[in-house]
């Protein structure tokens, strides 16, 4: 096989690997903006406000949960990492007291075999409430997470889209200063 004739296969792959990262690079760029637009629009709509640091319901946390939220006290939620801190520091601890322990599901089949108590279908209705609020957070913290990902291999492509890009270059500057005679 002639140099020139591998040269000119490598720099059109190296060409075409380039198209392919930037537009890849390009499109994991727009996902990680829709996605951290979304969760901020939507996080935002819902105005759930961390408690402050002198709040009754910052002190009643326990102090893993206070280290947990201290960062955020005060702030409005806005994005994903907020979203899994306040369902995971804050409202499980409650869902947690409320329940005694229990979940949703275990409250709902005690209630069920005992349909005349109130204070037990009260309870399995607040469970219910706070783990789908929980839940719909957590979820909202996924979405942001796989924008952060996404994020993240954007960068990477683009930069092996620069690189890919040299190495052709260099290619093709090689393939120009090959003498058509020369083999492999």
């Amino acid at each position: 096989m002639r140099r020139r004739l591998f040269d000119v296969l490598v720099s059109g792959v190296g060409a075409l690997l380039t198209v392919v990262l930037v537009v890849a690079g390009i499109l994991l760029l727009w996902g990680y903006n829709f996605t951290n637009n979304q969760v901020t629009t939507q996080l935002s709509q819902q105005q759930i406000t961390f408690p402050t640091t002198n709040s009754a319901a910052f002190k009643a946390l326990p102090p893993a949960d206070q280290r947990a939220m201290q960062p955020y006290a005060g702030q409005l939620m806005t994005t994903g990492a907020q979203a899994n801190t306040y369902a995971n520091n804050f409202i499980a601890v409650h869902l947690n007291e409320i329940g005694g322990g229990k979940t949703y599901s275990q409250l709902s089949a005690e209630s069920l075999a005992d349909p005349t108590n109130t204070k037990l279908a009260a309870q399995v209705d607040t469970v219910f409430k706070g783990t789908l609020l929980r839940g719909s957070l957590l979820n909202a913290y996924a979405f942001w997470q796989i924008g952060q990902i996404a994020l993240i291999a954007g960068i990477i492509s683009l930069c092996a889209a620069f690189l890919m890009l040299i190495l052709t270059l260099l290619g093709v500057r090689h393939l120009m200063h090959t003498p058509p005679e020369t083999q492999l």
